[in-house]
C-alpha cells in the first residue's frame, strides 16, 4: 500500500530532488493530509530538523505545522528524531509512529561492535516500544546515508537493515540516487532488503508508475510516495485499488463498514468498479451480488455512507471503510445490519451532534437553543453541585452525571471544541507518562 508523503522546508510542503534540489512548493498541507488519509497513512518529514536547522529550543520553522498535522490521519513523522524526549513529545501529540534516522546509527563499526547507536535505541524502545520505531535504512551507493543524505556511514544496507531489525517494527529504504528523479526505484536493492528482513519494509526514492507500486507490493513492500502524487504521475485511488489482492477474492473485495466510534454497520462486496465509483462520489459503493450490479448504499432510501477512510487489511483481500452514516444503515430502519435497536446508541459524539444540529435547526420548543454563553456556565456550575453535594445513591449519579454533560457538551459546541479534541489531550496526559 501506499504511504503518503509531507515534506516541510522553511514551514512549506516541499519536493526534493536527490534530497537537495527544490522541485515545487505549496502551502496547503491541511488539504493534503486530509486528501491523503482517505488511502492509507501519511508521512510528515521535517527536513530542516534533519538538517539540524533548528533554534535554541530545537524548534523549526516547520514545527507548529508539524504538530498541528499529527492527529488529523494516522501519521508518522520523521526528520532530526535524535532524543528520546522528542520520540515521546511526538507520540502524545498524535505521531503513530517515529522515523529515527542518523540517531539510530553509531558510524563506522569497531572490531566486533555494533554499527547502531544501541544505547540509545534501547532507550527509546522501552519508552514507546518498539511497534512505534521505523528505522530509516536510506542508502547512497549502497552505503547507509545520515544527516538530511549529506553523509554516509561506512555500514552496507543489507547489514544494516539486519541489525536495525532487532529495534523496529518496520525499516523504511530511500533509494537517494533516485530520490526526486521520476526514473524508477532500484529494484535490486529492495529486493535484497526484503529478502534479508522479516519485519515490514517502505520502499521510497523514485517510484514513478503504478506499475511499480503494484510490484512492490507483490514483493511484500509498502511503497513511500511523494513526488509522484504532487505531479499526477501515480493516483493514489489506483494504488489503492491495484495493491488489492484481486486474484484471492476472485474480483469481489469484502467492505467492511464502521462508524467513526468503530461500530461495526454493515459489511457489502466490492469489485474495482465500486471501488472507483466510491472514490469519485465520497459514497461508499457496493456490488451487488443478487442484481449483478454497482449499488451505491443509500440511492434509494437516502441513507447514504459517507466515506471518511479506506484501510486495507494485512492480507490486502478485506478493506475497512470508516464512514459517516447518514440515517440508518440497515434496510429495517436499524443503525447497524448486526443489531435490533432502530437507532445509534448514545455516545458522546450523537449527543454533540445533537446539540449541533438543535443550533442549526432551532426547533419550536427547543430548550438547547435557548442557552446563551452566560446561562450555559451558569447550568454547569448549577449541574456540577447537584451531583457534588445531592447526589447519594447510583441513580442519582447517574442522572445528575448526565446532566453535567449535556451542558459541558453544549459549551464545548459553542466553543467549536469537540470531544475528540478531549480525547487526544486525555491521550497526550496518558502518553507523557
Amino acid at each position: 500500500m501506499v504511504i503518503s508523503s509531507i515534506d516541510l522546508k522553511d514551514g512549506h510542503v516541499v519536493q526534493l530532488k536527490n534530497g537537495k534540489d527544490l522541485v515545487l512548493q505549496r502551502d496547503d498541507a491541511d488539504a493534503l493530509i486530509s486528501q491523503f488519509n482517505i488511502y492509507g497513512e501519511v508521512a510528515v518529514i521535517d527536513l530542516d530538523a534533519a538538517l539540524r536547522n533548528t533554534d535554541e529550543k530545537s524548534d523549526t520553522k516547520n514545527t507548529g505545522l508539524l504538530k498541528s498535522l499529527l492527529r488529523k490521519g494516522n501519521v508518522r513523522v520523521g526528520g532530526g528524531i535524535r532524543d528520546v524526549k522528542k520520540a515521546r513529545e511526538l507520540v502524545s501529540l498524535g505521531a503513530e509512529k517515529v522515523i529515527v534516522g542518523s540517531a539510530a546509527w553509531a558510524g563506522s563499526p569497531q572490531a566486533g561492535g555494533s554499527v547502531l547507536n544501541t544505547e540509545f535505541l534501547d532507550e527509546l524502545a522501552r519508552a514507546i516500544g518498539r511497534q512505534r520505531i521505523i528505522i530509516s535504512v536510506d542508502a547512497i551507493n549502497g552505503k547507509i546515508a545520515v544527516r538530511g543524505w549529506t553523509e554516509t556511514v561506512n555500514v552496507p544496507l543489507v547489514e544494516g537493515a539486519k541489525a536495525a531489525e532487532r529495534y523496529a517494527s518496520e525499516l523504511l529504504f530511500t533509494c537517494v540516487e533516485k530520490e526526486g528523479c521520476m526514473q524508477g526505484t532500484d529494484m535490486e536493492q529492495v529486493r535484497a532488503l526484503r529478502s534479508a528482513v522479516s519485519c515490514r519494509v517502505v520502499a521510497a526514492g523514485g517510484v514513478n508508475s503504478l506499475e511499480q507500486v503494484v510490484e512492490l507490493e507483490r514483493l511484500g513492500c509498502d511503497v513511500q510516495l511523494g513526488m509522484a502524487l504532487y505531479t499526477g504521475a501515480v493516483s493514489l485511488k489506483d494504488s489503492f485499488i491495484g495493491c488489492l489482492d484481486w486474484e484471492k477474492t476472485g474480483g469481489l473485495v469484502p467492505v467492511i463498514a464502521q462508524s467513526p466510534a468503530g461500530e461495526v454497520l454493515m459489511m457489502g462486496f466490492a469489485n474495482k468498479e465500486a471501488f472507483e465509483k466510491t472514490a469519485d462520489t465520497g459514497r461508499l459503493t457496493f456490488f451487488s451480488r443478487t442484481r449483478n450490479r454497482l449499488w451505491t448504499k443509500g440511492e434509494t432510501s437516502g441513507h447514504y455512507l459517507e466515506v471518511q477512510k479506506l484501510r486495507a487489511d494485512c492480507d490486502r483481500d478485506t478493506v475497512l471503510a470508516t464512514v459517516v452514516p447518514h440515517g440508518g444503515v440497515c434496510h429495517t430502519g436499524s443503525f447497524t445490519c448486526f443489531g435490533s435497536a432502530p437507532d445509534e446508541k448514545s455516545t458522546l459524539e450523537r449527543l454533540y451532534a445533537t446539540i449541533a444540529e438543535r443550533f442549526a435547526n432551532p426547533r419550536p420548543g427547543s430548550y438547547t437553543a435557548t442557552l446563551n454563553d452566560e446561562r450555559v456556565r451558569e447550568k454547569i456550575m448549577e449541574e456540577a453541585e447537584e451531583l457534588t453535594d445531592d447526589a447519594e445513591t447510583k441513580a442519582d449519579i447517574i442522572w445528575e452525571a448526565a446532566d453535567v454533560l449535556y451542558f459541558i457538551s453544549v459549551l464545548m459546541y459553542k466553543e467549536g471544541v469537540t470531544w475528540q479534541d478531549v480525547y487526544n489531550e486525555l491521550d497526550r496526559r496518558h502518553k507523557e507518562k
